[in-house]
């Protein structure tokens, strides 16, 4: 099978999801490290525009949104997984919450200045409002949450988690781990890397001790990859994963139709190309680059929008 190539940098907290499940999956990746902020040539040379961090890249199938990302792996590597069938229904949907949701309420809270230095190290003055500016644009008209109601809110939201753990089981949802551990987490991981802020955790013990047994599962075995040589690997990629999937038509589009596909709340960057699947949960269309070649690039159905390409 082809190499795990997952496009991410150090601080990202989607990107720390991922790793996490790598290692609890004890699965071999490769790492390529990609810019914090726009430009970045070569995620979209991969992906045509889309420029979320991060992605998953097996050959030259590209993966977007980390939702999709992990249900890919986990059809990869299957035990343990993510998806326990006792709990599969609210663990989707409570990992859906903390994607978005919590981790909204989080942001504002961890990217207080007494935190920065613990997130981002040594960053200049001119690079912290570069990185300001670039996500800015990325929020677009996304509400901005103030900092007293990022912490009134945040700490209802860990008085509700902490009641989760009040019985014996270890994880959010029972004796297994799930996606939702793995999506509330990276939501408050920021904080708890700032060590200015994260005794906001101190109030819930059996929070701050799910946590360290989250964090534990650590990142199993990564190589380095540069971006140049994971752009070779697509360009040589010779099969596709777009086989399998029921043909699920909720637009009057036809497979083979030229279409954009592009989230439904920030970072509104259109993908275009040809659409391979429409699926209850996937839509995939394959496109080409000059120096990616062909590459087929999937998103999940769930946050995102497709229409008809002009």
């Amino acid at each position: 099978m082809s190499d795990i190539i997952l496009h991410n940098f150090a601080v990202s907290p989607f990107s720390e999801k991922i790793r996490l499940i790598f290692g609890f999956k004890q699965l071999s990746w490769k790492s390529v490290t990609v810019p914090i902020i726009m430009p970045k040539p070569d995620v979209t040379a991969l992906t045509g525009g889309y420029r979320r961090t991060p992605i998953l890249q097996i050959g030259g199938d590209i993966y977007c949104d980390t939702s999709l990302i992990a249900e890919t792996l986990d059809k990869r590597s299957p035990v343990p997984t993510l998806y326990p069938s006792a709990i599969e229904g609210i663990a989707r949907n409570l990992a859906q919450w903390a994607d978005s949701t919590l981790f909204w309420t989080a942001i504002p809270y961890a990217f207080q200045p007494a935190a920065i230095p613990s997130i981002f190290g040594n960053i200049s003055a001119e690079e912290l409002q570069a990185f300001s500016a670039d996500r800015a644009t990325m929020r677009g008209n996304m509400p901005r949450t103030s900092m007293g109601e990022a912490k009134g809110q945040l700490c209802e939201y860990l008085r509700r988690l902490e009641n989760m753990l009040s019985g014996d089981a270890p994880f959010l949802l029972g004796a297994q781990a799930s996606i939702a551990d793995f999506a509330v987490y990276q939501a408050l991981w920021l904080i708890r890397l700032a060590p200015a802020i994260n005794p906001i955790f101190d109030a819930y013990p059996k929070l701050s001790k799910w946590m360290d047994l989250v964090a534990a599962f650590g990142h199993h075995q990564s190589e380095t990859l540069n971006s140049i040589e994971a752009l070779d690997i697509a360009r040589n990629a010779q099969s596709f994963d777009t086989d399998g999937r029921n043909f699920v038509d909720t637009h009057g589009i036809a497979l083979g139709e030229p279409v954009a596909i592009m989230p439904t709340d920030y970072a509104l960057d259109p993908v275009v190309g040809e659409l391979v699947i429409s699926s209850e949960n996937e839509l995939a269309v394959r496109r080409e680059d000059e120096r990616a070649g062909t590459v087929v690039v999937h998103f999940p159905r769930v946050g995102f929008q497709m229409k008809r390409a002009k």
